[in-house]
């Protein structure tokens, strides 16, 4: 399982990328393994301004149908729309082009609060 040195976590498995004041956005590579093989992504809530911890998107699974929360505040720019064909990205490499939203920060402090890559690795053992 893939653990990505240069990247922040959730403790909802979400992971968080920064550049300069954008991140993007998507699943672990240890939640798309748990949810199986994913048939739907839907994120409706480009070009509004979330707060930390709100549901931004859905992800569908065969078995299961499982809340994106949102790692840090800010306006959600973007919606990887390769994912409305090929949601199965999200499987084959939820690190590069199965990521989901690109996101404007709005409070660099908040990232903080962010889980490293060893500090993930223990919360999924």
């Amino acid at each position: 399982m893939s653990i990505p040195q240069d990247l922040k976590y959730t403790q909802d498995h979400e992971w968080v990328q920064i550049e300069g004041n954008e991140a993007t956005i998507g699943i672990t590579d240890f939640a798309q393994g748990e949810l199986g093989d994913i048939v739907y992504v839907e994120v409706e809530t480009v070009g509004e301004t979330l707060q930390k911890e709100e549901v931004f998107g859905t992800v569908e699974a065969v078995k299961t149908v499982s809340d994106l929360f949102l790692p840090i505040t800010g306006e959600i720019l973007t919606f990887n729309e390769n994912l409305e064909d090929t949601p199965e990205l999200v499987n084959e490499d939820p690190y590069g082009s199965g990521w989901i939203i690109k996101l404007k920060v709005e409070d660099t402090t908040q990232l903080d609060a962010l889980l490293s890559a060893d500090a993930y690795q223990k919360l999924i053992g």
